[in-house]
This record gives structure tokens, C-alpha cells and sequence, in this order.
């Protein structure tokens, strides 16, 4: 592209950064970083009724968390500032005036209760509700009656009849509409605050804006946009939008949808780690060439092809995010590994906040042993309960294996191993895993699966003498007795 790559991410501060609104970022992000350009964050911050304190500063964090950067940003300020819409009031004025002067828009005085009149009228005769036209060309006299009743007004756009627009969408290729879809329509309400339709126009041309990347939701604002820029002679940006994200039942994803975790932060407080969560946002609605699937921020920023922006809706599986962490988790080193997980054992009431070194140490092997199963931080406190828990209660599985005739003799002779060690460390017990099975006979699951069912209480886990070690010889020896003790008394 010959011109500066110039995007938007335009985030409301109404609530917490969603999973729609984080991938909107990211395509915009990686969009505009292959090109080379600009990545800009406006906050659209006009509904103040629906704004909610700390809603922008939650969310530019959480882009961070992910990995997105910015060029210019409230936070940061920038050569087409301010960057907060309400901070733009008196540029909007400018050009609400100008409109006015040329015809182009007018002032109407029609109350809720009028306008919510004509609505019902139209839906009575089977039409599309749209405002009429009522107050389009009102005299100076029934203007002065208005405002002497004391009648606010708010500014709505003259659409133009029998108008035309189509533009050539990056997603979706050509789309049309025409001017008689839409009523003449609000760009400055009632409060004097300008409307996201008008506000967004303005703020694209004034920031240069050359590309905008969103939801399929905005595809019917597309138009309304493009009267304004029009309007003012002024080239409209490029534009894409986005197919839906959908559940795991193909229902578009809802922020009350209680089966998926919708926010970022979410993931963030469970421990999954923000290069996962980057790269797994990155193909909701976008496919690389080939078959692989783990890709970092660079070379996600390499490949990036709008071309290959999907026409399907994207399906958000849980299962592949959680898969898709546990590969990242597997490949990063072992202390960022500790500090996703450890949180949540102090957090559980697994471990003190404040420990000894000693016991951060043993804590801190307890962890390593799980880097390899462990699929986001917060699943440590589960998988970890054999190493926290007195009472072990065997499930269906651990007590066939302890059924079996071999396993008296198997434990005992482990048992009997393992009270003359004086070390009590992996190696050690490896070894007499070994002097069991020459002593025994039995090996393999005959000779493993008892003696991980009874110290630990599972049938599966991680590697079984370091766990053993880690569990401690007064433990471990504790369960041995019990166990025997039951399998004998049988």
C-alpha cells in the first residue's frame, strides 16, 4: 500500500475489554502493524449514561496484557488528539454548524412520545419504522412555538433521496444500500452530545483513518458514515467487518452467555498466558495458509492477510484455547510457569502467602511436576490435591486396580524398600521401584499402578518417584500402611 496505513480501535467504556471487542483490536492490530502503519485507540466514550468508571482504563490494560501497542492513544496522546470523544465536543460543533448553514441537516423538536406515535403507526401498517420527514422544513414561526413550549431540539441529517451507496467491503466484497432505507437520522441529541453515527465520521476523517476493520453489527451504520463523509466531499475509509463469534452451539456469542468466559480478564485471573490468548483470538475469523496453528506475534504480523478474513462466523471453542495454552505453557520456562500457578494454590488456602524457602522450594517442584498437564493456572489447585489432602478417597478405577491379588505382595515389598532409606529423594525411590519389581516378579501396570494408586490416590499423573519424593516419606508411608491395612482386612 502506497499511503500510511491508518486503523482504528474504538472502545466504549461501558464495561470490561470482550472477547468480540479484544479481536476487533487484534485484526486491526495486525492489519495495520503487516502494512507498516498506525494503530490508533479512540475512546468513544458519548453514552454517559452507559459508561462505567474505570471502563477505559480496564480496558487499554487488558489490550496491553494481550500484546497490542498503540501509536497514539488517550493515554499517550498523539498529533490528531484528543483522543476521547468527549474531549472533541467543540470540533464536532463546527461541523454540526456548517450543516446546518448548507441545509444539509435541521433541528427537530419532535418529543419520545411523537416519535414513538409515528413508530407504532408504520408498525400497525406492516411498514419498517423510520422517521418521517414531520419536522424536515418547519417555519421560523412553528420553530419559535416549539422552543417557547420549551421544546429541547435535537439535529438530524437530510438523507438525500434517491441515493445510492455501496462500497466494496475487504470481508464481504461489494455492498449496496439506498437512501430510502433510512429516515432522516439524529446527529446531535437532545444533550448537545453528537450521535456514534456522525461522531465516528468526523473522527475518521480527522484522524486520517484509511482502513476500519469491525463487527458484521456495523454494516448498517456503514452507510450513514458514508453520508456524512459525502456530505463534506471527503474519501471514506476502507472497510471490513467481521462475521459473528458463535458458542459451541453455533449461537452468537452473548455477553450473558453464561457457558463461555466473555471477558479478557477472565482469562488473565485464570492464568492462561497472553500470547496464547493473542494467538488463539487471532483465528477467530482469520486462517493462515496451512495447517498450523501456533503461531507467535511476529510472525502472526508476517502472515496477516485480509484476504483470507472469514465469511463464515468463527466458532469459539473452550477446548482448543485450553489446548492451545497448554502447548504455550509447555514451552515457556519453568519460573513464568510457577508464577501463573502458585497464585492460585495461595489463593485456594493450598499454601501460606508468606513461606519459608524451604517450603517455596517444595512448592515450586510441586508445580514443575504438572508443566506438562496443566492447561491455565487456576487447574494447579485441582491437579495438585493429592500433595494437600490427608484422606484419600479412591475412585472406581484406583480401586480396581487395588483389587488385583498381586498388589499386597507388590506394596509390602515397596513398603519395606522404602522404611530403609535413609534419602528419600526420586532416585532413590526409582531404585527400589526396581528392587520391587526384581523381588516381586511383577512389572509394569502390575507393578506401577499399585503403587501410584496408593500414594497418590490416581491412576494417572505426573512422574510417579519424584512425586512420591515430593509427597514426603511420612506421608507416603502413612498410605502404604492404610492401604495395606484395608486390602488385608478384605
Amino acid at each position: 500500500m502506497t499511503n500510511e496505513v491508518r486503523v482504528r480501535y474504538a472502545p466504549s467504556p461501558t464495561g470490561h475489554l470482550h472477547i468480540g471487542n479484544a479481536r476487533t483490536a487484534l485484526f486491526n492490530y495486525l492489519f495495520t502493524k503487516h502494512y507498516n502503519g498506525k494503530f490508533i485507540i479512540r475512546t468513544e466514550d458519548t453514552d454517559e449514561k452507559r459508561n462505567v468508571e474505570g471502563g477505559e482504563e480496564s480496558q487499554l490494560r487488558y489490550l496491553k496484557w494481550l500484546g497490542i501497542e498503540w501509536d497514539e492513544g488517550p493515554d499517550i496522546g498523539g498529533e490528531y488528539g484528543p483522543y476521547r470523544q468527549t474531549e472533541r465536543l467543540d470540533l464536532y460543533e463546527k461541523y454540526v454548524d456548517e450543516l446546518l448553514e448548507r441545509g444539509l441537516a435541521y433541528k427537530c423538536y419532535m418529543t419520545e412520545e411523537e416519535l414513538e406515535q409515528e413508530r407504532e403507526e408504520q408498525r400497525a401498517k406492516g411498514q419498517v419504522p423510520k422517521y418521517s420527514g414531520a419536522h424536515r422544513n418547519l417555519t421560523d414561526e412553528q420553530i419559535a412555538a416549539f422552543e417557547a413550549e420549551g421544546r429541547l431540539p435535537s439535529i438530524r441529517f437530510r438523507v438525500p433521496e434517491n441515493e445510492t451507496y455501496t462500497f466494496h467491503d475487504l470481508v464481504r466484497g461489494n455492498i449496496t444500500f439506498e437512501s430510502s432505507d433510512f429516515g432522516d437520522w439524529v446527529i446531535v441529541k437532545k444533550n448537545g452530545i453528537p450521535t456514534y453515527n456522525f461522531a465516528v465520521a468526523i473522527d475518521d476523517h480527522l484522524m486520517k483513518i484509511t482502513h476500519v476493520l469491525r463487527g458484521e453489527e456495523h454494516i448498517s451504520n456503514t452507510p450513514k458514515q458514508m453520508m456524512i463523509f459525502n456530505a463534506f466531499g471527503w474519501t471514506a475509509p476502507t472497510y471490513g467487518h467481521m462475521t459473528l463469534i458463535l458458542n459451541e452451539n453455533r449461537k452468537k456469542l452473548s455477553k450473558r452467555d453464561e457457558h463461555i468466559l466473555q471477558f479478557i480478564e477472565q482469562y488473565h485471573n485464570l492464568g492462561y498466558l497472553p500470547e496464547a490468548m493473542f494467538n488463539f483470538i487471532s483465528l477467530l475469523g482469520w486462517s493462515p495458509v496451512g495447517e498450523e496453528e501456533i503461531f507467535d506475534k511476529d510472525t502472526l504480523i508476517d502472515i496477516f492477510d485480509p484476504d483470507r478474513l472469514s465469511t463464515s462466523p468463527a466458532i469459539f471453542d473452550q477446548q482448543k484455547l485450553k489446548w492451545m495454552n497448554g502447548e504455550y505453557i509447555k514451552n515457556v520456562d519453568l519460573e513464568k510457569v510457577i508464577d501463573l500457578a502458585m497464585p492460585h494454590l495461595i489463593a485456594a488456602g493450598k499454601l501460606p502467602e508468606n513461606m519459608d524457602e524451604e517450603r517455596r522450594k517444595w512448592a515450586e517442584n510441586v508445580i514443575a511436576l504438572y508443566q506438562e498437564q496443566l492447561g491455565y493456572g487456576e487447574e494447579i489447585v485441582e491437579l495438585t490435591e493429592l500433595f494437600f489432602t490427608e484422606e484419600i478417597n479412591y475412585n472406581e478405577d484406583a480401586i480396581k486396580v487395588l483389587e488385583e491379588e498381586q498388589v499386597p505382595e507388590v506394596l509390602q515389598s515397596f513398603k519395606n524398600k522404602l522404611d530403609t532409606l535413609e534419602s528419600f529423594t526420586a532416585d532413590e525411590i526409582k531404585a527400589q521401584t526396581k528392587a520391587t519389581q526384581k523381588e516381586t516378579g511383577y512389572k509394569g501396570k502390575k507393578l506401577f499402578m499399585p503403587i501410584r494408586v496408593a500414594t497418590t490416590g490416581q491412576t494417572h499423573g505426573p512422574e510417579l518417584p519424584q512425586a512420591i519424593a515430593l509427597l514426603g516419606k511420612e506421608v507416603v508411608m502413612i498410605r502404604l500402611d492404610k492401604v495395606l491395612e484395608e486390602i488385608t482386612a478384605n
